[in-house]
């Protein structure tokens, strides 16, 4: 029998990485290892940079345009020869931090041959400054800052633009369907009609919270030594304002938000909220799939068959599934359970630092993965559904009993106004309605023999299943807010 893991090209382990591939790789440009290691590389050129640029070392060299151009080029550029090379230095250093250094100080060297010129217009001195690489850094100092920096462009480069797609997928749905009355079912029995397009808005305006809080999210960030005290930094350079060097590297240069007080490690509560954030996003859409999916299962709404281009049974030919919406059930519920751990435990570190938060943070890519996954199957699913009107109306027809509330109601403020006849209304109600099927006849002769004055009654009367849904139609306008 073959050994499958030996196969070229390697077979991949999980469906994010091979059965999913297509709709998940937009997240491998900021979420992968080797993302992860570009923005090392990133952190620890500007690092550079920055210290040159703001004279903090005595002695250091001050870069050229073309020094600093070529600096930012070795991110810029960095691709599959990399990758390979920062794998071969690694498997000697057994660090991952320190490979990025190392190859680093490789393209450092390799300047001279590169025709960079110095500031002075003769030869670059970009092969002296090796020292100055990684100073005063512990590695968390490069990979909390590193981790922030992929975070914050996969969720504003990817998943927002997916997430935003949802809600006004649904805003859609519902503008044109705010009209559309619909036997509403609490507990799964019939009660009160609402509208279509109403009950999607609830979502869409949910899940459009969720986005807003997803885009006010922070992302910190910190670089101030082995445990957050500068303590290297003051005894080597005492001179230096190196709480001002710090935040103007944090913020002014990688646009992230600075942490003025950590450990080790930068305390990863802003993780911790995003994640949270997005995982509740991911349980609205759960709600979502499951209505939908009960809806479908109603007749409420048809599959395209055009739209499904799936075998729905191996076989039952007749059947089209609703395979989007549970896909995406599934991997909403994988997503959260990743998201879950991530806030849960990336919030603790013992003492100045353990390394539990390493590991944990390379899953972060799967958990925005099987949502990401979700997403584009819920979309997929809406866009293939139809609404039968027709279908909707039979079930209202069908259900009269549901006027004895607003009928009781009617009798409540009728009493009120001075109307009399009007007692016990909610048992007289549950006497023509409860455990019965009640016809338009019935329900408008109970109306009748109430007593009612004269414009209440007319107003009852008038009132049909597909008729009483409150203003459900108007509320859909709230997605304009």
């Amino acid at each position: 029998m073959v050994d499958l893991s030996t196969v070229t090209p390697a077979i991949a382990l999980g469906p994010l990485d091979g059965r999913y591939r297509s709709v998940t790789a937009p997240l491998v440009n900021d979420l992968s290892e080797a993302a992860l290691n570009r923005a090392r590389l990133k952190v620890e050129v500007e690092w550079l940079i920055h210290l040159t640029d703001q004279g903090v070392l005595p002695g250091a060299p001050t870069f050229s345009d073309a020094e600093r151009s070529y600096l930012r080029g070795v991110v810029e550029s960095f691709g599959a020869e990399e990758i390979a090379e920062l794998a071969e230095i690694e498997a000697v250093t057994k660090h991952d931090v320190k490979a990025v250094e190392y190859l680093l100080k490789r393209r450092l060297d390799a300047a001279a041959d590169a025709d960079v010129t110095g500031a002075d217009g003769g030869a670059t001195v970009l092969p002296t400054v090796h020292e100055i690489v990684h100073i005063f850094c512990t590695s968390e100092d490069v990979n909390n800052l590193s981790y922030a920096l992929t975070v914050r462009d996969a969720v504003q480069a990817v998943w927002l633009p997916a997430a935003r797609g949802l809600v006004e997928d649904l805003s859609a749905i519902a503008k044109e369907n705010a009209d559309a009355a619909m036997l509403s079912r609490t507990h799964g029995q019939a009660a009160t009609p609402t509208t279509l397009g109403k009950e999607i808005a609830v979502l869409a305006w949910r899940l459009g919270r969720q986005v807003k809080r997803v885009e006010g999210a922070e992302y910190l960030g910190k670089i101030n030594g082995a445990t957050g005290t500068y303590g290297a930094h003051v005894v080597s350079v005492p001179g230096a304002d190196w709480q001002e060097v710090s935040r103007g590297f944090v913020e002014d240069v990688l646009g992230l938000t600075w942490n003025p007080l950590t450990t080790q490690i930068e305390s990863h509560d802003w993780q911790a909220e995003l994640y949270s954030d997005v995982a509740r996003f991911n349980r609205i859409a759960h709600n979502l799939a499951t209505d939908v999916w009960t809806y479908i299962s109603l007749g409420y709404f048809h599959q395209r068959l055009s739209a499904q281009g799936s075998t729905g049974s191996s076989t039952m030919p007749h059947k089209v599934n609703p395979i989007r919406f549970e896909n995406g059930e599934a991997n909403l519920e994988i997503s959260c359970s990743l998201l879950d751990t991530l806030a849960a435990t990336l919030v603790t570190s013992r003492m100045q630092r353990d390394l539990t938060d390493s590991t944990t943070q390379r899953n972060i890519g799967v958990a925005f993965g099987h949502s990401l996954l979700a997403i584009d199957n819920i979309r997929r699913g809406l866009a293939g559904l139809d609404v039968d009107r027709a279908r909707l109306a039979e079930d209202l027809d069908a259900t009269w009993e549901v006027l004895g509330e607003p009928v009781q109601q009617a009798m409540r403020a009728a009493s009120v106004a001075g109307a009399t006849g009007m007692a016990d209304p909610y048992e007289r109600l549950k006497e023509l309605t409860r455990g019965k099927k009640v016809t338009p006849e019935a329900m408008r002769d109970f109306i009748k023999g109430l007593g009612m004055p004269a414009e209440v009654e007319e107003r009852l009367l008038a009132l049909t299943p597909g008729t009483y849904t409150g203003i459900a139609e108007q509320l859909v306008a709230h997605l304009e807010d």
